[in-house]
């Protein structure tokens, strides 16, 4: 065990805990939409939902303008090219070239889906919508643990595929740890699982694109760069106090709620990430929207963990045997770096090594070591039994410790 503190990055999935009102209630403020088929007309029909929500007086006035200025003009509809002045060139569609946007959102839009979730939180009927991967041609879907949350504690689980059919779905595991959950979609066959690739080869500036389901709206896609490695992202801690954290892959391509689950790929077409959170200027968490710093969970990191909710296990962790906080600020020096020991677990490997309270670890392995979330994020890339060298100071001493890692199963 390798506890932190929890950092100030949210989970974009995009939940709705108010009451659903029935039509009947007085003082009615919102009505649930008329059932729509998914694909790209779920694109079109949220859109226009969108428009009417925000810009509903604009809407009336525009259409009361049309019928005055427009009641007594001819129709030219369907020949605008013929009778029109300004020429039109059609110079065809292109094909995508290699490695553009366009190639890799035509690759791997067929792997992608639009999750939606419905369940009660305290009493009340709550419902949201993330994103997911495709895994298996039958229905195996990777995505976030908070995304499908709502359906692990009862609620229900549907899944909509870029062809725009829809199909019920079951949970098969999930892991708060690492914030990731696979789902099994039922009855269906045929799909196209994405390319799984090596987050480990991504440099910072390279390339990568976003695509999933922001604000409902499936099938989006969102290109940006890697602005940052190994960045440690604390999203919560469960009741246990052990931290959902991870070294995220940082991005400025546009991320917001409702992409959670959905793959970051490289221009190969190939997923190096989950978009799991983002960072938010605002005070309400997971209803900000994209400010250039997304943040993926690495593959690398995650992929052992999804091979064991596959098989039906319970996921498993390394650890050290220690509870960890930041180091505390002396007055008048630099800002302190380090993971301070709190508590030593008897019998873990930490207490094996020689470690105890007070003692700050500043590397593990190769890795600098910040802070708390720094160091579980960085042994959250480890498995149990891996062999790796602390260094740390005790007192006035720099010491050096090889171990091997502790597994919480």
């Amino acid at each position: 065990m390798v506890t932190g503190s929890a950092g100030t990055v949210w989970g974009v999935s995009d939940y709705d805990t108010r009451p659903i009102i029935p039509p009947s209630a007085p003082h009615q403020e919102r009505q649930a939409p008329p059932p729509r088929r998914r694909g790209r007309g779920m694109f079109a029909a949220s859109v226009l939902t969108g428009a009417l929500v925000l810009g509903g007086g604009a809407g009336v006035a525009g259409a009361a303008a049309w019928q005055e200025w427009g009641a007594d003009e001819p129709s030219t509809a369907g020949n605008a090219t013929a009778t029109g002045s300004i020429p039109v060139t059609d110079t065809g569609d292109s094909p995508a070239p290699d490695g553009s946007v366009e190639q890799v959102a035509a690759r791997v839009l067929p792997s992608v889906v639009k999750i939606d979730v419905a369940g009660e939180v305290q009493g009340q009927v709550a419902s949201g919508s993330g994103s997911g991967i495709i895994l298996s041609e039958d229905g195996e879907i990777l995505t976030n643990e908070h995304v499908v949350e709502l359906a692990a504690k009862g609620g229900r689980l549907s899944v909509s595929f870029e062809d725009g059919t829809e199909a019920p779905a079951e949970v098969l595991g999930t892991d708060p740890l690492t914030d990731t959950a696979v789902i099994r979609a039922e009855g269906v066959d045929g799909l196209t699982p994405a390319t799984i690739g090596r987050s480990g080869n991504l440099d910072i500036g390279q390339q990568v694109v976003a695509i999933g389901s922001p604000f409902g709206l499936d099938s989006t896609v969102t290109s940006g760069i890697v602005s940052a490695l190994d960045r440690p992202v604390s999203v919560g801690t469960d009741a246990e106090g052990q931290s959902t954290t991870y070294p995220a892959i940082q991005t400025d391509a546009a991320i917001n709620p409702g992409n959670s689950g959905g793959p970051l790929v490289d221009m190969d077409g190939n997923v190096v990430g989950i978009n799991s959170s983002i960072r938010t200027s605002g005070e309400s968490a997971g209803q900000g929207g994209s400010i250039g710093l997304g943040f993926a969970i690495p593959m690398d990191e995650v992929m052992p963990i999804v091979e064991q909710m596959l098989a039906g296990e319970t996921p498993t962790h390394a650890r050290l045997g220690i509870t960890v906080s930041d180091v505390e600020p002396q007055p008048g020096g630099l800002p302190p770096e380090g993971a301070q020991v709190q508590e030593v677990t008897p019998g873990s490997t930490a207490a094996e090594a020689g470690l105890e309270g007070g003692d700050v670890i500043t590397r593990l392995d190769d890795t600098v070591i910040t802070g708390a979330d720094s160091l579980v994020a960085t042994i959250r890339s480890y498995r149990p039994g891996d062999e790796v060298t602390l260094t740390y100071r005790s007192g006035d001493d720099e010491e050096q410790a090889t171990l091997v890692l502790d597994s919480d199963g």
